[in-house]
């Protein structure tokens, strides 16, 4: 599954709506006789996540109801001619901050605490709190006062950010449901609500699935040493389990097609006894509010105000990538058809399986290209990268990285970092980076707080980088493959993201931006680990410390785009799947989610669809990206496009570094997207340099 930003299913009111539900966090009033709930931190404050008990998550939610509460009749009582900016936009802005910043700490448990009992109370929170959120998106009272405002002589002169905020305030409560009467306001909170549940129970569900494949001795023919090692054993046979390292990995080396193919039936069965009825339920439950919205579809409603617009946009993106890069994908698949039949003795072998696609890549890899992904992994060690890509961004961006010694954190493992600008605190991440029972899957930043202005003092943002890299074992430290390098380096423009904000608003900071842009500086990272000049500052050999060298470097840069049309295609059957689920499908009907996953795959990609394969069951973006995937490639257009102002500047250029970082990242969401870019570019947006990194 592509890296992403962790998107959780709880719908953000006012414009926290902000894509990422991006959860920022603040203060709440604590009783003098009490000690402070570790979770309710004061302003820039740390979570104590060591201390963190059940009771503290209830109590949590229950003050984070209570404040939110208290602080909206405050808005209310404003009487009509005295709303001004202060006391109503802004007021809303801390309103939502201080709701959502209980979300913060109570999403990175319901994601990662080894605590069983800590994680169960997380979920249920969760659900609680999006509850009070459906509530405040459709609060009459909330959203007079804000119109009235509006409507002021203030409001009239407002310019930039302020303007945008309150425009785009108004359009989002007015598209969520201030045009229907308080009747059907209230059928579209129930809907909401039922929304809410089914997203949860479709992560939650993901998250717990156990299920592993078993497998002997000669199954383990082909695999490294280090993976062998790793692996529990259930008597003489080998626990194969299904987060991403240890699948990947088995899925690339494992000599026995049989095993390959078990594992993968499994993989994409994961969830699906639960998952294939709780989705039909959640389309079914989208389709209803967008149709009670004036909506034909969730996909018209959901792209409205994104930088798309319309899902006919979506549909003619999409189908002219299929256009373009279906003949690279031909070639890829002919180059893989030659490698199995060379592997097989057999010329007669003319179809591919989607669980022989990565095993005969590899092999192609160690044949035409003599580049074998084990041999790599020894330059990459995790220590290493982490200290390349802390020197790479602190050099691009001027800040420095301090690591918190003794920081208060969920689990052993997880580090604490400050990061700093001219001597003085301007963020802080978290890294956990290895994989671990009850722990998110993937990898993903999850922010916990956003920049904002409180009076004289700027919010800390704060986010968590949470992987799954593989561990270190008693002989080697932890060693990632290239492909994971990649990933590490995506997720962490997220962060970077986070980090370097600057905008004034809570709901404007950030990763706030619409979620057909919030892959693009994220995006745009992955090409560091491509260029030379970067790789050697951490590209370093475990044992030896030798530089990677120039000649492996260039084995690497000639296989770079083998199977970049496969990839593509991958990519677009997502977002075609997803597209079309929430614009051409009946949750209804005749036609099963199953039978469109058939019907696209077959149509899409390269292989053919496994009968009894249900991948969509935890195809876990059809809760969080919703009618939104397509935003991956849609935003990949718009980081390549700016990485060519690197390629022509120097990839380690500070100048071009500190632009980027000021215009792009500091911006967040309080200016237009389109014109962010075009300001860095230079020059009005095109495709050219995405078509150019797929090799076509």
């Amino acid at each position: 599954m592509h890296p992403t930003i962790n998107i959780q299913p709880i719908k953000p009111f006012l414009l926290v709506m902000a894509l990422l539900l991006v959860f920022a966090s603040c203060p709440a009033t604590a009783q003098n006789s009490k000690p402070r709930n570790p979770l309710l931190p004061e302003l820039n404050g740390v979570i104590n996540f060591k201390a963190v008990t059940v009771a503290d998550i209830k109590n949590a939610t229950d003050q984070a109801i209570a404040d939110t509460k208290a602080n909206l009749q405050n808005i209310y009582a404003i009487k009509p001619g005295q709303h001004t900016f202060a006391n109503t936009m802004l007021a809303s802005d801390n309103l939502s901050d201080k709701f959502v910043s209980v979300l913060t700490g109570v999403n990175i448990l319901a994601n990662a605490s080894p605590d069983t009992a800590l994680l169960k109370q997380a979920q249920k929170s969760l659900e609680i709190l999006d509850k009070l959120s459906n509530e405040l998106e459709l609060d009459e009272k909330l959203y007079a006062a804000v119109k009235a405002y509006s409507q002021s002589v203030e409001a009239k002169k407002l310019t930039g950010a302020r303007q945008k905020f309150v425009r785009e305030t108004i359009e989002s409560y007015e598209r969520n449901g201030f045009a229907l009467t308080p009747e059907k306001r209230k059928e579209l909170q129930e809907i909401n609500n039922k929304i809410s549940e089914l997203g949860l129970a479709f992560d939650r569900n993901i998250a717990a699935h156990k299920d592993y494949l078993l497998v002997s001795e000669a199954d383990m023919q082909g695999l490294p040493e280090d993976y062998r090692k790793s692996r529990k054993k259930e008597g003489d046979k080998y626990i194969i389990t299904l987060d991403g390292p240890s699948y990947t990995t088995f899925m690339r080396y494992a000599v026995s097609e049989q095993a390959r193919r078990q594992l993968y039936i499994k993989y994409y069965n994961r969830a699906a006894d639960k998952n294939l009825d709780v989705l039909k339920q959640l389309l079914a439950e989208r389709q209803k509010m967008a149709n009670l919205l004036g909506y034909p579809t969730y996909a018209a409603y959901r792209t409205a105000d994104r930088m798309v617009k319309t899902p006919d946009a979506v549909w003619q993106f999409e189908n002219n990538l299929i256009a373009r890069v279906k003949q690279k994908t031909q070639q890829d698949v002919a180059e893989l058809l030659a490698v199995k039949q060379a592997y097989l003795k057999n010329p007669t072998a003319t179809t591919l399986s989607p669980w022989e696609t990565a095993f005969y890549n590899d092999q192609l890899m160690r044949t035409k290209y003599q580049l074998d992904q084990e041999q790599l992994k020894e330059y990459f060690a995790l220590d290493n990268v982490l200290s390349g890509l802390f020197q790479i961004t602190q050099n691009l961006f001027n800040i420095q990285y301090s690591e918190v010694k003794n920081a208060s954190v969920w689990h052993p493992e997880v580090r604490l970092f400050e990061v700093k600008q001219n001597g003085a605190t301007i963020g802080r991440f978290y890294l956990d980076l290895h994989p671990r029972d009850n722990k998110y899957t993937h990898a993903a930043c999850f922010p916990i707080r956003k920049g904002k202005q409180y009076g004289k003092t700027y919010q800390l943002p704060t986010a968590a980088l949470i992987c799954n890299f593989n561990a270190p074992t008693a002989d080697k430290p932890a060693l990632l493959t290239h492909s994971q390098v990649n990933t590490f380096f995506h997720e962490f423009g997220h962060v970077l993201h986070n980090m370097l904000t600057k905008a004034e608003l809570g709901s404007q900071s950030g990763t706030s931006v619409k979620r057909d842009f919030v892959e693009a500086p994220s995006q745009i990272f992955e090409n560091w680990v491509w260029d030379y000049n970067a790789l050697k500052l951490f590209a370093k050999h475990y044992k030896t410390g030798e530089i990677l060298p120039a000649a492996l470097h260039q084995k690497m840069l000639a296989a770079r785009n083998v199977g970049s049309g496969i990839a593509a295609s991958q990519q677009i059957f997502y977002g075609i799947l997803d597209f079309t689920l929430h614009d051409k499908f009946n949750p209804n009907g005749t036609q099963t989610s199953t039978d469109l996953v058939k019907e696209l795959q077959n149509s899409i990609l390269p292989f053919s669809y496994l009968e009894g394969t249900n991948m969509q069951a935890a195809f876990g973006h059809l809760n969080g990206y919703g009618a939104s995937y397509y935003g991956y490639l849609w935003s990949k257009v718009y980081a390549e496009d700016m990485f060519s102002v690197f390629q022509k500047n120097g990839i380690l250029d500070a100048k071009t570094g500190a632009r980027y970082r000021d215009i792009i990242l500091a911006s967040g969401a309080s200016r237009d997207e389109y014109e962010l870019v075009k300001e860095f570019l230079g020059r009005e947006p095109n495709p050219e340099a995405f078509f150019k990194s797929l090799g076509i």
